[in-house]
């Protein structure tokens, strides 16, 4: 092969892996900022609700709700989910979750 060839495959071949990195690096970035929007925002709403006063008196009745599997509902539990679906009606979690989540904050 002529050292014109060879330097013609070489350059093709650097920009070929130069295009993929940097389309590796656009893609990670999406990602990454991606995940970290929505830790912030989970983060967020979990301190918000760690001081929220109906969260905090629902934690013995989401106790009861986990450990029966979600036969036992009490009055303050009850108040606590709609609370949280009130304060954030993005949140698609069913009661089973926000029930853990309640225990969890």
């Amino acid at each position: 092969m002529s050292r014109i060839h060879l330097f013609g495959a070489a350059l093709l071949l650097a920009m070929a892996s130069g295009a993929q990195a940097s389309s590796f690096v656009v893609t990670t970035d999406a990602v990454v900022r991606g995940v970290n929007a929505s830790t912030n925002a989970t983060s967020d709403l979990s301190s918000s609700l760690r001081d929220d006063k109906i969260v905090r008196e629902a934690r013995d009745d989401a106790a009861s709700f986990v450990a029966s599997q979600g036969d036992i509902r009490g009055v303050k539990l009850e108040s606590a989910f709609a609370h949280i679906r009130q304060q954030a009606p993005q949140l698609q979690a069913n009661d089973a979750q926000l029930a853990q989540a309640i225990l969890a904050i």
